[in-house]
């Protein structure tokens, strides 16, 4: 981030916190939705006036010159980017801070580092960009370790190599989104790959999280751009053939792909890039009915027509981050292509929408080669989301430090369960808020559609109490995770397991595959360091 400084306590840089006009004008938004809301700023601590434990640990002569004590870095290292991250460094109550942070330069200093904690069992917590929202790189390690290490890979982060014919790339884990766009650019590729926090997260992250990215069809999950991977375990290094496709038994690289740090430390992988796209069209849908809204968004991700975009809002989402009013909601679709013009497209799912009772009231966007300038609308309902998409998180913060609960889950269903899983979602939400005390609303997007179902993304917006908004975020999140589970619904898409999806998640995966991953883990992980109690208990 040249020329920024990452917060310490919230998202992203300092210099892009919400303050002056943008604050004011959110603040009375709020006010209006939540009517006697205590909207009040309360600043964060100064950093210099934590006090942390000291180290418990001290590192062996050859690896210091890799170590970390400094207190700002261990603070840094110890929480993550979830609503109940911000408000406890903004109370100033933040969670114990690993004893050292480690910063291998290259493979070679993760296997000395791996092998040393090994002997001496100390826990070892994988760090990419810090964004986790499920406590995943939190020290909660439970069991009687002689302390934690916070392991960041960002010194290995670089492009290593590119293969033009292949199209793909050898890419080290600790690379920021930016910077690999960046590196990519000038041989005209991307990877295609724009998760929320693309700007604060790793490749490794992406991969041990199995991170999806913001277009809602095709390769949009990570597991879809990796061609190869290699990862240090404490066991040895897996890597992976490099082939487009294999069926030589269950693939090595699935095993490490959302393991979550568990089972070892990616290190680079090779990954499937595509060429920067020359067209686009897109528009904005505005429907009078929701149920029709979702049976045309069905229908469009049956089609075959593979838009980028195709995010349904529904009507409490459209107006309050759109600042549209619709019945129905808004549909915001886009398509884009490397190799031609995708009107058709757009045409042809403008045709499904309108089918269904929807509308375009602004122009329809067309951009390319040989295309009308003329035809690129004005401030629409898809251009003000993404302004607002962009700022969710920061804006997430500026409303946490007003005793705002402003907090997000996500989901995945089969459209046939989808309303009975959002009836579900809203009531229990809204007997958690009758329950904690709390006035509030409940929004719902789409992030992505598969043919066979979509990925529902919730938002809260609730009028907490200071100094209790995370119990009462906590009650909140308890009541919906229980409804998501109880309509088939996953209880992450996206956002990872970590520590703090753990109850959901046990009871959603088979017994046997949890039998299968203990065991992978014992053989992997025999001293049992690396990131314990995430995804499955700490192995003694």
């Amino acid at each position: 981030m040249p020329g920024r400084t990452r917060s310490w306590w919230g998202w992203g840089a300092v210099e892009d916190a919400v303050v002056g006009a943008e604050r004011t004008a959110l603040t009375e938004r709020v006010a209006a939705l939540l009517p006697g809301a205590d909207l009040g700023v309360h600043e964060p601590p100064a950093l210099e006036s934590l006090t942390i434990a000291p180290p418990r640990i001290a590192p062996p002569d050859a690896l210091a010159h890799l170590m970390s004590a400094d207190t700002e870095d261990r603070v840094r290292h110890g929480h993550g980017q979830a609503f109940r991250d911000v408000v406890r460094c903004l109370l100033g109550k933040i969670p114990p801070a690993p004893d050292l942070v480690a910063r291998p330069a290259n493979e070679r200093d993760v296997v000395d580092v791996l092998d040393w904690c090994s002997r001496a069992g100390i826990a070892v917590i994988p760090y990419g960009g810090g964004t986790s929202v499920v406590g995943g790189v939190e020290p909660r390690t439970g069991g009687d370790h002689v302390g934690v290490l916070s392991l960041d890979t960002g010194e290995m982060s670089a492009v290593l190599e590119v293969d033009p014919v292949g199209r793909a790339a050898r890419i080290q884990a600790g690379i920021l989104g930016p910077a690999l766009e960046d590196a990519l650019r000038g041989d005209g590729y991307t990877l295609r790959h724009f998760p929320q926090s693309f700007e604060f997260s790793t490749l490794g992250g992406w991969l041990a999280t199995r991170a999806g990215g913001h277009f809602a069809t095709g390769p949009t999950h990570i597991d879809d751009l990796v061609e190869s991977m290699r990862v240090v375990t404490p066991a040895g290094i897996s890597q992976s053939r490099r082939l487009p496709g294999s069926g030589a038994g269950p693939s090595p690289d699935r095993l490490f792909l959302g393991s979550e740090g568990i089972l070892g430390v990616v290190t680079e992988a090779w990954m499937r890039l595509q060429e920067r796209p020359r067209w686009r069209a897109g528009a904005s849908v505005e429907f009078g009915d929701y149920s029709a809204a979702v049976e045309a968004t069905r229908l469009i991700a049956q089609s075959g027509l593979s838009p980028a975009n195709c995010r349904l809002l529904d009507p409490m989402e459209a107006m309050l981050n759109a600042g549209t009013t619709s019945a129905g909601g808004v549909l915001v679709l886009g398509f884009e292509s490397a190799d031609h013009p995708v009107s058709d497209a757009l045409d042809r799912a403008l045709e499904i929408c309108r089918d269904h009772g929807g509308h375009v009231p602004g122009r329809v966007r067309v951009t390319g080669p040989g295309s009308d300038p003329a035809g690129r609308p004005t401030a629409e309902a898809a251009d003000r989301w993404r302004s607002s998409f962009l700022r969710m998180p920061y804006q997430r913060d500026a409303l946490a430090a007003q005793s705002m609960i402003v907090e997000t889950f996500e989901t995945a269903c089969t459209w046939d369960r989808f309303d009975e899983l959002r009836a579900g979602v809203l009531a229990a939400a809204a007997a958690a808020f009758e329950d904690t005390g709390v006035t509030g609303v409940v929004t719902c997007r789409f992030t992505h559609v598969y043919p066979d179902g979509p990925a529902p993304y919730f938002g809260v917006y609730a009028a907490g109490r200071w100094g209790s908004t995370v119990a009462q975020w906590d009650d909140i999140k308890a009541a919906v995770s229980e409804a998501l589970s109880a309509a088939g619904g996953t209880i992450t898409h996206h956002h990872a397991v970590g520590r703090d999806h753990r109850p959901w998640y046990d009871g959603q995966r088979p017994e046997p595959f949890a039998a299968a991953l203990r065991a992978a883990k014992s053989t992997l992980d025999p001293a049992g360091i690396l990131n314990p109690g995430v995804l499955i208990d700490p192995v003694y």
